[in-house]
């Protein structure tokens, strides 16, 4: 109803208007004319107003291609259409309405209907338009004038398939950026590195920006009790990658310095898609397929267990067979449907636009038991207010509510494992279930996969809500301020149980249950004044003078029981049932976090030939000591359009040519609040203090030198750039324990010492086939990166590794003279055959199986790649296209923790084994105890096959349907790889004393391979 009345009134007012300048044109112009005259020529008017026809037409470009989708629209009317597939368009209005016809890349032309009723309009190209727009920090620039490293990618960049977060749309997709997917779960955590790792205790991922918005990097979903699934899960799983009109990726200090203390990592800049004018169109998308494991480590099959029991433990070999043939693994795991559907409305006037969206995805995982659902609704609107427009409002609301069924995959689960391992070494000839229909049980520790399904229920759901409201006004043509204010809220909720009665028969009364809820609210304030002008003819300088400030509060609460009976009911539904004195109760709420600033930046164009960008930044923050609370982060970067030169014009093979270099000092601020100060902890009657403050705590700082080359060759066929980067980061952030004879207690400090990540990007494209019906392109993108460490007081131990007989080892060091995260484990010099014992390499360099691997340890490897590959191509002949992308990583190494600890030889008799351990010409002994040594380190090299996609464009069906497509993707087709393990692209969570590891494959939940069936179409 507000809607007819808001529509009726802009009507209205726009009729009065126009009767008030033919009332005010008479008085002046006709005087004379009598109060009678004037009547009747009102009357007139009035009777042409409401007297409207039917126009109809075409819109073609010069070229004489038509223009579907092209908006036609009544000024100052909310009438409108928008041309069909031929560009034929049919619109009613009168004499004297003016028609505004516009269309993206062309100027938008105004047409005055006379007498007749067809009109044929030809638009023209808008180079200016047609010019590659990037959004950098608070405003955007044209490709051309960028002088920092960044990265754009569209909608038709972005890889395809079930995407449930947006940084999985750009792995592979450009040089310098890295992006793992943890795990194989649905909605799991990933790793998003650019140009390297560069801190040792603060967080190494980007800041991501949504719409102006700085997100936290932090999600209200809860995480697992014990034994329960350990994955933090990703915390822009809310996002809508439908929603995403672009993406931008600032790799260097010139470009990230806008924001300060935020952009060591770099920043990812999200922006979402906006409305249009015209008449409303609604656009559909939806797709179904299913997911089956990608691939999986080799143990042995039932006849080679047989086997194996033969040859090792021949006097077990007939109690350890129990005549069955069953594949655990298979059994835990299924074909697992996915269905993802999103609808859009769209349109507006030349004073209001609008973008409605909601999506539904429900993703079941390839475990039995898991998966996601997610629910997402947005709008996305922009009016322009008074005559001349110079008020504006921006108003833009997100909601969305994830649903998560967790498997139990606990990478901390002690002897008994977790669900992977429990299947992966389950005897191949025992059923999992007995012929009564119960599961075939053995002891505590020995589970069976299937009981450990059965007897965990999780269950976690956030609800997120991003919403912000932004008025701006035109000053003068070249001066706008802006006001941004935006509040993000979370709240989390999970609640698990455990029938333990299911897992050990021989207890009844060992239930237990937890229910999480965290909650999150963050608030955005910043002021922006914009000022864009051509000083000269020549000289044309671009400026953003800021204020913003943040505020990030968090709090969390836990209740949890044991003891409880199966009575039928979910535990976590009666907490107050349990044993009393199992009751537990947690709560904790975040300290200060705040941060306000001052920025700017200036840009300088000569000549279009010269351009000159400089920024600096203020920050201070309650996260630091109160003597370094505040700081600067400069940044300077020139680039030379080199072939704007008259030397190089018209040069028949260099089509453009840019060269670019700039250095800039920007901070890190992820950790955790309340850092500088004194903390206590209230314990059960008990207070004690886990933190000292240090007022001398200041930020993690990182400078970048960056230079670069942008080109195109034979007149844009060929396009790319070559860039090198020397990033140094000092005063490292980090938390130890306070050296004796002081109060024992942990303390923050800022580490002695500098990480260097130096190296090269270079991507290429090239349009190897232009043809009228046939169209060939090729992109490549190759990054390495060298990273090491210096200086450091020391060195600093991570990365658990865990399982029987690895109780407290720790596989990795920050160690001068290396890169981070080094791998430090024995060396294995093979088995001895005499007593099939392993050896190892000592202090001295001989080896022997007396050497004790705990007290010998060498420096054998990185787990950072030194090698980032990404590779795209697509064709189209007519109407069908197919596009492929592949990525890949190399130069590094993993430990397979689920062959050392799990997967080992002295499982038999009882438990199965991997194949690779099956030698009869070693005989390896079965009491040999698995150790921390690069037995288990292997090679993470890997190519994928991440993206294929073959659709076939419809075009329009009848004058309703418009734009079908139907595609077909097949996501994780493959990989190319000598890792034994589930997927080489991995990073099981070993962060020891909250530094970071990376490289470790530890019993996670195995990655998928998903064929997806697609259409889209608009009305």
């Amino acid at each position: 109803m507000n809607e007819h009345l808001q529509r009726d009134s802009a009507v209205c007012f726009s009729q009065l208007k126009r009767l008030a300048v033919v009332i005010g044109l008479s008085v002046v112009v006709l005087p004379h004319v009598s109060v009678a005259a004037f009547g009747k020529k009102a009357t007139e008017i009035q009777n042409n107003r409401f007297t409207a026809k039917t126009i109809t037409g075409t819109i073609k470009s010069e070229t004489g291609e038509s223009l579907p989708g092209a908006s036609v629209l009544v000024k100052g009317t909310t009438t409108g259409t928008a041309a069909d597939p031929d560009g034929k368009f049919t619109v009613s209005a009168q004499e004297g309405d003016i028609l505004v016809i516009s269309f993206i890349g062309f100027i938008t032309q105004e047409v005055k209907i006379g007498a007749a009723s067809q009109i044929d309009v030809v638009l023209v190209a808008d180079n200016t338009a047609m010019e590659e727009i990037v959004v950098i920090g608070y405003g955007t620039v044209r490709k051309k004038d960028l002088t920092g490293s960044v990265a754009s990618l569209q909608p038709k960049d972005f890889n395809k398939g079930v995407i449930t977060a947006p940084d999985q749309l750009i792995q592979g997709r450009t040089p310098g950026v890295m992006v793992i997917n943890n795990t194989g779960q649905p909605g799991g955590a990933t790793t998003v590195r650019i140009r390297g790792n560069s801190s040792i205790r603060a967080g190494n991922n980007p800041l991501f920006v949504l719409d102006g918005i700085p997100l936290s990097g932090t999600s209200a979903r809860p995480g697992g009790s014990s034994g329960f699934g350990t994955d933090a899960g990703n915390p822009l799983t809310y996002l809508n990658p439908n929603d995403i009109a672009s993406m931008d990726i600032l790799k260097d200090a010139s470009a990230t310095a806008i924001y300060g203390s935020r952009g060591a990592n770099g920043v990812v800049i999200i922006t979402t898609k906006r409305g249009s004018t015209g008449a409303p169109t609604i656009s559909f998308n939806a797709s179904t397929g299913f997911s089956t494991i990608l691939k999986r480590p080799e143990v042995l099959s039932t006849g080679e267990f047989r086997e194996a029991l033969n040859f090792y433990t021949p006097n077990d070999a007939a109690a350890s067979d129990f005549k069955s043939d069953v594949n655990a693994l298979d059994e835990i795991l299924r074909a697992a449907p996915v269905q993802n559907y999103s609808m859009a409305v769209t349109g507006g006037t030349d004073v209001g636009k609008y973008r409605i969206s909601a999506g539904y995805m429900d993703q079941q995982g390839i475990i039995k038991t898991t998966g996601l659902r997610k629910y997402t609704a947005s709008l996305n609107s922009n009016f322009s207010f008074l005559e001349s427009k110079k008020l504006g409002l921006d108003f833009n609301i997100l909601f969305t509510q994830t649903d998560e069924k967790i498997a139990p995959v606990n990478v901390f689960a002690g002897a008994e494992g977790n669900v992977i391992s429990q299947a992966l070494a389950w005897n191949p000839t025992r059923p999992l279930k007995e012929a009564d229909g119960s599961y075939t049980y053995i002891n505590p520790i020995t589970r069976n996969p299937l009981a450990s399904l059965d007897a965990f229920k999780d269950r976690a759901n956030v609800n997120t809500l991003v919403a912000s409201i932004a008025p701006s006004f035109k000053i003068t043509k070249d001066l706008e301020y802006k006001l941004t204010y935006s509040v993000t809220r979370q709240m989390g909720n999970r609640r698990g149980r455990l029938i333990g009665g299911i897992l050990d028969t021989g207890t009844s009364k060992n239930g237990m249950a937890f229910q999480a809820d965290n909650q999150e609210t963050n608030q955005q304030l910043t002021h922006t004044l914009s000022f864009n002008k051509a000083l000269s003819d020549e000289l044309s300088l671009n400026a953003v003078a800021g204020y913003e400030f943040l505020s990030y509060d968090s709090f969390w609460n836990v209740s949890s029981g044991s003891g409880f009976t199966d009575v039928g009911i979910d535990f976590y539904d009666y907490l107050g049932y349990s044993i009393a004195n199992n009751r537990g109760a947690n709560s904790y709420r975040a300290p200060t976090n705040q941060l306000q600033s001052l920025f700017l930046r200036a840009g300088l164009n000569y000549k279009d030939k010269f351009l000159f960008t400089g920024t600096i930044r203020r920050d201070g923050s309650t996260k630091f000591g109160i003597n370094n609370k505040y700081a600067n982060f400069p940044s300077v970067a020139l680039a030379w359009n080199v072939s704007n030169e008259e030397f190089l014009k018209n040069n028949s093979v260099l089509s453009s040519l840019k060269a670019r270099v700039g250095w800039g000092k920007t901070g890190n601020r992820e950790f955790p609040s309340g850092a500088s100060k004194d903390r206590y902890i209230f314990g059960t009657q008990s207070i004690t203090q886990a933190n000292y403050g240090n007022p001398d705590l200041k930020w993690e700082s990182s400078s970048t030198l960056n230079a670069g080359i942008d080109f195109a060759l034979f007149n844009y066929k060929i396009t790319g750039s070559l860039e090198y980067f020397n990033k140094k980061t000092t005063d490292a952030l980090f938390e130890r324990t306070i050296a004796q004879p002081a109060p024992s207690g942990r303390i923050w400090v800022n580490l002695d010492g500098q990480i260097v990540n130096k190296g090269w990007e270079l991507s290429l494209f090239g349009a190897i086939i232009e043809k009228q019906n046939f169209t060939w392109n090729v992109g490549v993108n190759g990054t390495y990166v060298q990273n090491s460490v210096s200086g450091l007081p020391g060195f600093y131990e991570t990365a658990a590794l865990r399982g029987q007989g690895f109780s407290g080892v720790l596989g990795q060091r920050m160690i001068s003279g290396q890169p981070l995260n080094v791998w430090y484990l024995a060396r294995f010099d093979g088995i001895d055959p005499s007593t099939g014992t392993s050896r190892y390499v000592g202090a001295d360099g001989t080896s022997a199986t007396t050497v004790d691997p705990a007290q010998n340890k060498f420096y054998v490897g990185s787990p950072n790649p030194k090698y980032l590959l990404g590779i795209s191509t697509d064709l189209t002949y007519k109407k069908l296209t197919a596009n492929i992308n592949m990525n890949g990583t190399f130069g590094h190494y993993l430990f397979n923790n689920s062959y050392a600890t799990v997967l080992g030889i002295n499982n038999l008799p009882s438990r199965n084994m991997a194949k690779v351990f099956f030698n009869k010409e070693t005989k390896e002994s079965l009491s040999n105890s698995a150790a921390p040594s690069t037995r288990y380190l292997e090679k993470g090299d890997y190519l994928k096959m991440g993206n294929a996609t073959v659709s076939y464009n419809f075009g329009g069906i009848g004058k309703t349907l418009k734009g079908l497509n139907v595609s077909l993707t097949a996501q994780n087709l493959f990989v190319i790889t000598k890792y034994n393990g589930f997927d080489p692209e991995v990073n099981t969570d070993g962060g020891a004393d909250g530094i970071p590891s990376l490289g470790i494959e530890y019993l996670p939940y195995p990655s998928a391979r998903t064929f997806l069936l697609g259409v889209n179409f608009s009305l």
